[in-house]
C-alpha cells in the first residue's frame, strides 16, 4: 500500500468538491482505511478529500522571471526598461524573422501553465458546471446559464492579465514550454475523462451514545410505547402506579398483523398511483438528483374516501380501542423486519449510497441508524414513502376511532369538545404536511439519515401510537371545558401554526430558488457551499422557529385534557426533548459544513428555539 503523500498540519492546496477550483487548506488528519485526508480551510470549513484532489503549493508557484529583478530601473517603468539586456529579445533595430513572430504571438495567446496561488485553478470545465458556483462571499445562482461564469471572470480578469504579461516576459526556453504544453494537454485529457466523484467516508462521530446508546433506544422506544398504552387504559393513570403486565399470547393477533399489512400495501398502492407531479430531490453527494412523486395529499383522499365507505356498511371502526395495543405491537414487529431487510440490501449498495451518518462499520449502531440513505426498489422509495404515508394517515385514523369510541362508550351524541379540538389540531397539522409534501425533502430525515430502525420504528410505530395519545387518553378519561377556555386553545394552536407554517415556507421557497424576487427582502449571509444562511424574517429571530411553533401547537393538543394527570402531557415534554436533541445535532452538523458563515451566523441569531430563554 503507497504512504501517505502530506503530513498532518501541511499547507497545500485542495480542490474544491464539485469544482476546479483549488484553495490553501491544511491537512487535519487522514483516514487510512478510506485513504481520505481530512482538510481545512481558510473559513473553518473542513472537507475529506481524495490525495488526487490535493497538490503541493510548490506547483502552483510561478518560476521568478528577470522581469521582476531588484533593480530599480525594471520595477520603475516597463518603459524605462532596455531591451538590449534581455536574451531573448533581439537588438534593437533587428529586424525579426516570420518564423521568430509567429512564435511570438503564439506565445501571447497561451494560457498561463502555472496558476498563482493567489487565484482558483481552472482546468477544463466550464465554470458554468461548478456545483458550488461561487466561492465565499457569493450566494448560489439557481438559474441555468454563464451569469457566474461572467461574474467569476469579471472578478479574475486583472489577477490573469499580470499573469499573461508575466507568462510573456519569462525567460525559461521554449523546451519547457513545449513540455508544459504536453502536461496540461495529458491533464486536460485526464479530466475530461474521469468525472469527479465523492467519496463516502465512515461515520467518526457516533450520536445516540454510540453503540450501547442505540442498543438501549432500541429496546427503551418499544417499551415507552406499551407502557403508555397501558396506562391509558387505567382508572389512574398516575406515574406511581404502575400497570400490570399483559400475557404475551394477548398482545399478538395475526389477524391485527395481517391488517397492518394491508395497510401499508394499500398506502403503498396509492403511492404507486401515476397523480401528482414527480420533483427532484436535493443533489446528493455525487451530484444526482432522485426524482419523487408528489401524491400524498391524494392518498389521503382515497383514504378518507375507504374509510368513509367502510363506516356507511357500518364496520366497527370503534373497536380499535379495544386492541391498540395488539395494533402497536404488530406495528413494532412488521418495523423491526423492514429494518432487518433494510440493513441486510444495504450490505450490497455502493458506497457512494451510503448514509453519511449510518457508516460506522459497527452493526448495533449502523442498525439503528440506518445504513443505506435512499433506499428504493425500482421508483419506490421506502424512506420517503414511510416518512408521511402509513404512519401519518394511521394517526388520522386512529384519533377517528378513539372519537367514535368516546361517542360508543359514552353514548354520546355528539364527541366532547376537548375531543373535537384534539381531533381536529391533529389533522390539521396531518393535512398541511401532506398539502407541502415537497418540504420534507429539504430535512435532515431525507437528506442526512439512513432508513434503519430509528425511522422505520419511529415511522410506523412511534407517530400513529404515540402521537394519538390525547385522543386515546380522553375515551377513558373524559375532561370537559368550557366554550372560553376552547377559544384560548385555538388561538394558541393557531399561533403555532402561523409561526410553523410561515417559517417553514419562507426556508423552503428560499433554498429552492433564492434569486425569487418575492425573497428579495430576505437578507443572507454566504456561505462556502454557495448556499446561504438567513438572518432576517423567521430565521433571525431564532435559529429554528418551526421548531417553536411545532411546541406551541404540542402544548395546544395536550391542553384539552385538562391536568388531572401528567400523562397526556408526555408528548409535549417528549417533543421538547425531541427538538432540542435534534437542533444540537443540527448546529454540529451546520458548523462543520459552514465553518466561519455558521459562527457569524450565531452571532447574529444568538437564540436557538425559545426567544431571550434558549
Amino acid at each position: 500500500m503507497p504512504s501517505r503523500k502530506f503530513a498532518d498540519g501541511e499547507v497545500v492546496m485542495g480542490r474544491w468538491p464539485g469544482s476546479v477550483l483549488y484553495y490553501e487548506v491544511q491537512v487535519t488528519s487522514y483516514d487510512d482505511v478510506a485513504h481520505l485526508y481530512t482538510v481545512k480551510y481558510k473559513d473553518g470549513t473542513e472537507l475529506a478529500l481524495k490525495e488526487s484532489d490535493i497538490r503541493s503549493q510548490s506547483s502552483f508557484k510561478h518560476r521568478k522571471s528577470q522581469s521582476s529583478s531588484s533593480s530599480p530601473s525594471r520595477r520603475s517603468s516597463s518603459r524605462s526598461r532596455s531591451r538590449s539586456r534581455s536574451p531573448g529579445r533581439p537588438a534593437k533595430g533587428r529586424r525579426r524573422s516570420a518564423s521568430q513572430s509567429r512564435e511570438h504571438k503564439e506565445d501571447k495567446k497561451k494560457p498561463s501553465q502555472e496558476p498563482s496561488i493567489a487565484l482558483p485553478v481552472f482546468v477544463l470545465f466550464k465554470p458554468s458546471e461548478n456545483n458550488t458556483k461561487r466561492y465565499n462571499g457569493e450566494p448560489e445562482s439557481t438559474e441555468k446559464n454563464a451569469t457566474a461564469c461572467i461574474i467569476l471572470e469579471q472578478k479574475l480578469k486583472p489577477d490573469l492579465e499580470m499573469k499573461r504579461v508575466l507568462e510573456q516576459y519569462s525567460l525559461r526556453p521554449r523546451k519547457d514550454d513545449k513540455k508544459k504544453e504536453e502536461i496540461y494537454s495529458e491533464k486536460k485529457t485526464f479530466v475530461a475523462v474521469k468525472p469527479i466523484e465523492k467519496v463516502s467516508t465512515k461515520t467518526k462521530e457516533m450520536e445516540f451514545g454510540g453503540r450501547v446508546g442505540t442498543f438501549m433506544l432500541m429496546l427503551v422506544l418499544p417499551a415507552t410505547v406499551f407502557y403508555l398504552l397501558l396506562m391509558c387504559k387505567q382508572d389512574d393513570p398516575s406515574l406511581l402506579n404502575f400497570p400490570p403486565l399483559p400475557a404475551l399470547e394477548s398482545l399478538w393477533d395475526w389477524r391485527v398483523f395481517g391488517v397492518i399489512l394491508l395497510w401499508f400495501f394499500l398506502q403503498a398502492a396509492f403511492y404507486l398511483l401515476p397523480i401528482g407531479k414527480v420533483v427532484e430531490g436535493l443533489p446528493l453527494s455525487s451530484g444526482r438528483r432522485l426524482q419523487y412523486r408528489i401524491n400524498g395529499f391524494y392518498a389521503f383522499i382515497l383514504t378518507a374516501a375507504a374509510i368513509g365507505a367502510l363506516l356507511y356498511f357500518e364496520f366497527e371502526l370503534h373497536s380499535l380501542y379495544d386492541h391498540l395495543v395488539q395494533f402497536a405491537a404488530a406495528a413494532a414487529a412488521f418495523a423491526l423486519a423492514l429494518s432487518v431487510y433494510l440493513y441486510v440490501r444495504s450490505l450490497r449498495a455502493p458506497e457512494e449510497e451510503l448514509a453519511p451518518g449510518g457508516n460506522s462499520g459497527y452493526f448495533i449502531y449502523d442498525f439503528f441508524t440506518g445504513h443505506e440513505l435512499n433506499p428504493r426498489i425500482g421508483s419506490f422509495d421506502l424512506k420517503y414513502f414511510c416518512e408521511l404515508r402509513p404512519g401519518l394517515i394511521g394517526w388520522v385514523v386512529i384519533n377517528l376511532a378513539m372519537l367514535l369510541a368516546e361517542m360508543k362508550i359514552h353514548n354520546l351524541s355528539v364527541p366532547s369538545l376537548s375531543m373535537i379540538l384534539v381531533n381536529s389540531f391533529q389533522l390539521l397539522y396531518v393535512v398541511d404536511a401532506l398539502w407541502n409534501e415537497e418540504a420534507v425533502l429539504t430535512t435532515m430525515d431525507i437528506t442526512h439519515d439512513g432508513f434503519g430502525f430509528m425511522l422505520a420504528f419511529g415511522d410506523l410505530v412511534w407517530v400513529p401510537f404515540v402521537y394519538s395519545l390525547q385522543a386515546f387518553y380522553l375515551v377513558g378519561h373524559p375532561t370537559t371545558i368550557s366554550w372560553p377556555v376552547a377559544a384560548a386553545i385555538t388561538a394558541l394552536n393557531c399561533i403555532g401554526y402561523y409561526i410553523f407554517r410561515s417559517a417553514n415556507s419562507q426556508k423552503n421557497n428560499f433554498r429552492r430558488n433564492p434569486a425569487d424576487p418575492k425573497l428579495a427582502n430576505l437578507k443572507f449571509i454566504p456561505t462556502a457551499t454557495g448556499k446561504g444562511l438567513l438572518v432576517t424574517g423567521w430565521w433571525g429571530f431564532v435559529r429554528h422557529p418551526n421548531y417553536l411553533g411545532d411546541i406551541i401547537m404540542a402544548l395546544a393538543w395536550s391542553l384539552p385534557c385538562g391536568f388531572n394527570h401528567i400523562l397526556p402531557y408526555f408528548y409535549v415534554i417528549y417533543f421538547i426533548c425531541l427538538l432540542v436533541h435534534r437542533e444540537a445535532r443540527d448546529e454540529h452538523h451546520c458548523k462543520q459544513k459552514y465553518g466561519l458563515a455558521w459562527e457569524r451566523y450565531c452571532q447574529r441569531v444568538p437564540y436557538r428555539i425559545f426567544p431571550y430563554i434558549y
